[in-house]
């Protein structure tokens, strides 16, 4: 594949109306993936920052990522977090500059499989997934309030 703009995916073409006015598949014709009902278990084990990433993307992820055709691609990325980790306490203890490269080449690799998973902002925008939106100051103040709740009923 050349480099520069991965396509836009199919679903992104219909919402914006099909600007490049290409034939998109019929949609009766589209198979739709099963979503994940919940927090899958990973088909090998994770440490802990892995595995702490794997819960967080499956909460967040939950909408638009497969279990059947990501699940691989998001145990390789968290599994590289947790080499990413192990491999920054060795930088941070002998700031070696083959493994500070290594370190970077590996914050590459993680960013990289986020973006195929849609987890970057640019990759949601294209996805049509979710915008960040920031809270009102009303939302701020009734989160407070369930806050204080929470801690004075433990």
């Amino acid at each position: 594949m050349p480099a520069g703009q991965p396509p836009k995916p199919i679903e992104v073409k219909r919402k914006l109306g099909n600007p490049g006015k290409r034939p998109l598949p019929n949609q009766s014709e589209i198979q739709l993936l099963p979503a994940a009902v919940g927090v899958p278990e990973p088909a090998r084990p994770l440490l802990r920052y892995g595995r702490e990433f794997w819960d967080k993307v499956w909460g967040f992820g939950l909408g638009w990522i497969s279990p059947n055709t990501d699940a691989e691609l998001l145990l390789i990325t968290c599994e590289l977090i947790d080499e990413r980790w192990n491999l920054r306490v060795r930088v941070m203890q002998s700031n070696d500059w083959r493994e500070r490269k290594a370190l970077r080449d590996l914050d590459e690799r993680v960013i990289r499989n986020l973006s195929l998973l849609g987890f970057t902002p640019a990759d949601r925008s294209r996805l049509g997934v979710a915008e960040v939106k920031a809270i009102s100051k009303m939302e701020a103040l009734k989160r407070r309030q369930e806050a204080r709740a929470n801690e004075s009923g433990k």
